[in-house]
């Protein structure tokens, strides 16, 4: 009887451990899986986050770059036209200081008023305003020299309006030449940036 009973212990004992030992197997098995797929989720979501990282800093490499690039460029125009503008101002200088010199004025006002009344035509009376700081020196100059140049004869007139150089118009036509320090500063000018640019910058 106690043999039997012993054997019923064996047995059931050896089926309980049986049964452990499968469960235990089975719950380590599927550890296993899920530490695995804990891995795999873990290396995809490092890779990601990684790629990520990576095209940030791609982006932000290529804004700084381009950033950069657009601050040098913005710089090197500014000191081309910072240069280019100096050599003009440079330039003016002398013209600005002729035009409004006495003598040299003189000189273009006669020409520009023989050009109006060339030989062999009728004359046309002209209106011509100079600057009037100049009255004292250009009034006999006036009066004299430019009528005997045009026969119809010059109205003159002194302007504040005028600070340098003159103005010329056919008399009564409602319009006006202008040769003052300002507009040949300006032909000047135009001529002068192109040209400079190409010196400089080509």
């Amino acid at each position: 009887m106690q043999n039997k009973l012993q054997e019923l212990t064996d047995k059931l004992y050896n089926e309980g451990l049986s049964k452990g030992k499968q469960e235990a197997e089975q719950l380590k098995a599927n550890a296993k899986e899920e530490a695995a797929q804990i891995i795999a989720q873990a290396k995809e979501q490092a890779q990601e986050i990684l790629a990520k990282a990576q095209a940030e800093a791609a982006e932000l490499k290529s804004k700084t770059e381009n950033d950069v690039k657009m601050a040098a460029a913005q710089t090197f125009t500014a000191v081309k036209q910072q240069i280019e503008n100096a050599i003009v101002t440079k330039t003016l200088a002398p013209v600005k200081g002729a035009v409004s010199e006495t003598e040299f004025l003189k000189e273009i006002v006669k020409t520009i008023v023989a050009a109006f009344n060339p030989a062999n035509t009728d004359s046309v009376a002209l209106e011509v305003m100079l600057p009037i700081e100049k009255k004292a020196e250009l009034e006999k100059f006036a009066a004299e020299s430019l009528n005997k140049i045009c026969s119809a004869g010059v109205d003159v007139q002194f302007s504040k309006n005028v600070q340098g150089g003159f103005k010329i118009a056919p008399k009564g036509e409602g319009y006006m030449l202008s040769f003052t320090d300002k507009d040949f500063e300006n032909i000047i000018s135009e001529y002068l940036r192109p040209k400079t640019k190409a010196l400089l910058f080509q």
